[in-house]
Order: C-alpha cells, then structure tokens, then sequence
C-alpha cells in the first residue's frame, strides 16, 4: 500500500479511458482518472454524443387528450 492510499481505498475503471482510477476523496476528478478524461466525458454531454432516448409519439396521432382520442 502507498502512502497515498487507504485501507478503504477503491479502485474502479474510468469512464472514458478504461484505466485504473481511486475513488475516494484524494482524487478531484472521481470517476475519472485524470482532468482530461473528465474533459472528454463533458465534451461528449456538451455536444450532445450522448443522450437520454426520447419517445414521442407519432405526429399522426393525437397524444394525452382523451376527448381527441375517440
């Protein structure tokens, strides 16, 4: 064990890169490993790579007013 590390510290894979990354307190930028793996993970949000799935109805049919829908 390093002097850095705990007995509580954990060890996990970070998000963007797949390396070994602390998380625990001591590491500012938990899940990532680096602040350039957090960088790249914002990038991704702020150009929209990911995204949370939309479902919308189709436009031919009338949604959520049930007097329209008979």
């Amino acid at each position: 064990m390093s002097v850095n590390e705990s007995p509580t510290t954990r060890w996990v894979p970070c998000p963007t890169c797949g390396g070994d990354s602390v998380f625990n307190a001591s590491n500012a930028y938990r899940p990532f490993c680096s602040p350039r793996c957090k960088g790249v993970d914002l990038g991704a949000w702020a150009s929209e790579s990911f995204r949370v799935p939309e479902d919308n109805p189709p436009d031919s049919e009338n949604f959520g007013d049930p007097k329209l829908m008979q």
